[in-house]
């Protein structure tokens, strides 16, 4: 039996802590009702309590921070209670136990400087900040969980339940977490990419805001990246560093990014053939979309169009 610290967060999300809670009892009740002992021993933990002693084999989990924009985390970051609980976290981790969190929550792990040098991901629309502040960190804002145990992170807020799932998978077994997963109707998602709002990244640099809006403005045409990079003023290397920092992205896979994002507004608002979507997106290749919506998506053009 695995014996999981919950960390219950001062205003932090409360749907997130839920989430954590009930995957944990479903994972119990599930396992008790196939006449197997339940792999989970639960308690929650507060930050302004005693210190709890971990142990090797132990879970902490940190549910989502719950923070609307950079300005609140970088606050609540500074506050005692975080502090805190990053300290947790790093005791946790001293003493042999596995530690994982979701979205904000990330940053607690990160200011507790466990992820320097690891793979992690965090809430999408908050990359660019952890990129600024934690350099050291490999940083895969794609993915919604990055199960690099004994460190495990999760995207956006509703990435709890996918991060429950993993930890279910990791300190039970992978046939409970699909009955779990079975059980409370989940989908299996793998990348936070068909979510993210390209838009709303690039508008926190002026520059390639520019660049966004200008690719929009000419995006029925096969643009080079020599004049995507111009558009926003910059030399080439420049745009990539830039972008990279920004958004995550590559040149090439922004553009793919904003082309996706044009056809699957055709695809969902008219009744336009692929192969004229396509060309209005600046495909001359309908197969060269298809294979852009499936690989971004994870969905086809005609599911796009029934959704």
């Amino acid at each position: 039996m695995t014996r999981v610290h919950v960390l219950a967060l001062p205003d932090g999300m409360a749907s997130s802590l839920a989430i954590t809670l009930d995957a944990l009892e479903t994972a119990n009740q599930v396992s008790l009702n196939a006449g197997r002992r339940a792999p989970f021993e639960v308690a929650t933990l507060r930050t302004g309590r005693a210190p709890t002693a971990f142990a090797s084999g132990d879970l902490l989990i940190a549910p989502g921070l719950g923070v609307r924009s950079e300005a609140e985390l970088i606050a609540r970051l500074a506050t005692p209670a975080v502090r805190r609980a990053a300290g947790i976290a790093g005791e946790a981790n001293a003493a042999g136990a596995s530690v994982a969190a979701s979205c904000a929550s990330t940053f607690i792990l990160a200011q507790a400087g466990l992820l320097s040098g690891r793979r992690a991901t965090t809430t999408w629309w908050l990359a660019p900040a952890f990129r600024r502040l934690h350099p050291d960190v490999d940083l895969v804002a794609d993915q919604i969980v990055v199960p690099d145990w004994p460190i495990a992170t999760a995207g956006a807020a509703m990435a709890q339940m996918d991060l429950m799932l993993a930890v279910i998978a990791k300190f039970a077994s992978p046939g409970l977490s699909e009955a779990c997963a079975r059980y409370l109707l989940l989908d299996q998602r793998r990348s936070q990419a068909p979510y993210m709002a390209v838009t709303f990244l690039a508008g926190q640099d002026a520059q390639i805001a520019r660049a966004e809006a200008w690719a929009r403005q000419n995006i029925a045409r096969d643009f080079s990246m020599e004049e995507f990079a111009a558009s926003a003023g910059l030399a080439p290397r420049t745009f990539a560093r830039r972008l990279a920092a920004v958004c995550g992205l590559s040149p090439v896979r922004f553009a793919q990014r904003i082309r996706m994002e044009a056809a699957e507004r055709l695809l969902e608002t008219t009744r336009l053939p692929v192969d004229e979507v396509a060309r209005r997106v600046g495909y001359a290749e309908p197969s060269t979309l298809r294979r852009l919506i499936r690989r971004e998506a994870r969905r086809s053009p005609a599911e796009l169009r029934r959704r």
